[in-house]
């Protein structure tokens, strides 16, 4: 089996996010992505549309809140000629940024996701869970995300996506495809390159 099929369906399917405060107009994301099943691999790119939004100001140990707003999207049908039976098990990194620390976050609305979705502090990073299965051809829209910080003394605060490499990506999840009528699995990681910065918040 190759994945040259698999690889144009697997994130086409992945977040539409919504704007910044601080930014004058959406961002276009690339993430460079690396796909596996059956013992073989391919690497391909995705276009992401992302907009959030941040306060430009906030004193030194004050509060705010970063919001991510997902827009609705659609599961394809088929990708190379196979069809799609569903997504699953989708995560997505979102870092603490420096001179701030984490206090709160939390998820509201969001539609079609086959399961409960679940956000949390792991690590340094901010984890978006959607556990699926979103089926091959479903509408579906991705829950908002509210992370609430608290500003360090000075300088400022960069939201950013996660990941850096395949080795420490920002984004996971599998795709189910049929293969002469067979579930195959394939495995999708992969990390914004370049990674711009989606708000900038000014602490002073």
């Amino acid at each position: 089996m190759k994945l040259a099929g698999i690889g144009s369906l697997l994130l086409v399917p992945m977040l539409m996010f919504a704007t910044n405060a601080s930014a004058a107009a959406p961002q276009t994301i690339t993430y460079k992505l690396r796909a596996s099943a059956v013992g073989q691999t391919t690497d391909f790119t995705l276009d992401q549309g992302v907009d959030a939004s941040a306060p430009a100001s906030v004193a030194a140990g004050g509060t705010l809140a970063v919001t991510i707003d997902p827009a609705p999207n659609t599961v394809p049908a088929e990708a190379g000629g196979r069809q799609v039976r569903e997504i699953k098990g989708l995560a997505l990194k979102l870092p603490v940024p420096a001179n701030s620390s984490f206090r709160s976050a939390s998820l509201s609305g969001g539609a079609g996701l086959g399961g409960t979705p679940t956000i949390g502090l792991s690590g340094s990073d901010v984890v978006l869970n959607v556990p699926g299965p979103i089926k091959g051809g479903a509408s579906f829209e991705l829950p908002t995300v509210t992370i609430n910080l608290t500003a360090g003394t000075g300088g400022s605060i960069a939201t950013k996506l996660g990941g850096t490499s395949y080795d420490a990506p920002g984004l996971t999840f599998t795709a189910v495809v049929s293969v002469i009528g067979f579930p195959v699995n394939a495995a999708a990681k992969g990390y914004p390159d370049p990674s711009p910065v989606l708000t900038t918040t000014t602490i002073g």
